[in-house]
């Protein structure tokens, strides 16, 4: 039987999740969390097969949540079940060592699969997924000026391009603004931009944005 340990700030979202492998006879979800905090504490009193983990929480989302989980046991399974397409977060979480990606929009069948073959030791990965995997092979100078960034400046990055302010970021991260600062001084740096204006037209244009 395959344990499973469901992460979602939606009660909904978790509710779905269990009615689909309830029918699953070699699935059970053993536990679920709302929150980063709390998926960190279930992880550390049991052991899971998979960790269904979603990317966008409050407090501790799930790119922290994950790193975290990678750090205390490099043996976890977490496969990243997320509302983002994959060209916006997948090839960051698989690097930081999840076993795979998947959009919440993926058929229930297909998931199911996908639990299995992580929870045998193996990657679940689209097609298009592995294209795009293949393609971060190229040398950093071929890549795009926001794949230069690093997961937490991503993260401030697609939070300035939507107009949210640095007390807001800084809020919504649980940093204080001094750290936001710096975040963004790093990513006009690297990104060669001058201001947020430029910033969210860069976003826009490459679709970064929700």
């Amino acid at each position: 039987m395959i344990k499973v340990l469901i992460v979602d700030d939606h009660a909904i979202v978790r509710q779905g999740l269990k009615r689909i492998l309830a029918e699953t006879p070699d699935m059970t979800v053993a536990g679920e969390a709302e929150n980063g905090v709390e998926a960190l504490k279930k992880t550390r009193e049991g052991e899971w097969d998979v960790i269904l983990l979603d990317v966008s929480m409050p407090g501790r989302n799930g790119v922290d949540t994950l790193k975290q989980i990678m750090r205390e046991n490099r043996g976890g399974k977490v496969l990243i079940l997320s509302m983002y397409p994959e060209d916006q977060y997948a090839v960051r979480l698989l690097k930081a060592g999840a076993a795979g990606y998947m959009t919440k929009e993926t058929a229930p069948g297909e998931l199911v699969e996908a639990i299995r073959k992580v929870a045998q030791g193996r990657k679940y990965i689209s097609p298009a997924l592995a294209e795009r995997l293949l393609l971060e092979l190229d040398i950093d100078a071929e890549k795009q000026p926001h794949e230069r960034l690093s997961d937490r400046e991503y993260q401030v990055f697609r939070m300035l391009g939507s107009g949210r302010t640095a007390s807001e970021i800084a809020s919504l991260m649980s940093l204080s603004v001094k750290t936001i600062s710096t975040h963004r001084t790093h990513i006009l740096e690297k990104m060669k931009l001058k201001n947020n204006a430029e910033l969210t037209l860069y976003a826009i244009q490459n679709g970064l944005l929700d």
